[in-house]
């Protein structure tokens, strides 16, 4: 999903403009960004949790020139920790759709008219 179908979905649903809805996204975004970059932790209740981490620095090698040495400098990275529901969630896997009203399976059986009680072929 794309910050743009999110949007569009938000808009639907809610009947707000898509402006609107795509300006308090960016802004949400925004600011856990931000946030991050202070190394504050952010904590969506049930949802999950970022937060920086620092990877020490280590010793890398060129895996086409092995004896080569390279040295990978220590870094900030974001890490992010599920919450309870969501991993419940995603381990349990989408709900099952609804039979389309096109499949066969989901149609009812052809009515003969000489089945209709009251109704002779003639």
């Amino acid at each position: 999903m794309t910050k743009r179908e999110l949007v569009v979905m938000i808009s639907k649903e809610t009947g707000i403009i898509q402006e609107d809805v795509y300006t308090v996204v960016q802004k949400t975004l925004d600011h856990v960004t931000d946030a991050l970059v202070q190394g504050e932790t952010i904590e969506f209740r049930d949802f999950g949790v970022f937060e920086i981490c620092t990877r020490k620095s280590r010793v890398g090698r060129n895996p086409n020139r092995p004896q080569d040495v390279v040295r990978i400098p220590e870094r900030r990275v974001v890490k992010f920790k599920p919450g309870k529901k969501m991993k419940q969630r995603v381990l349990e896997g989408p709900e099952p759709a609804p039979a389309a009203e096109s499949s066969p399976e989901a149609r009812e059986p052809d009515t003969r008219i000489e089945d209709i009680p009251g109704f002779s072929a003639v």
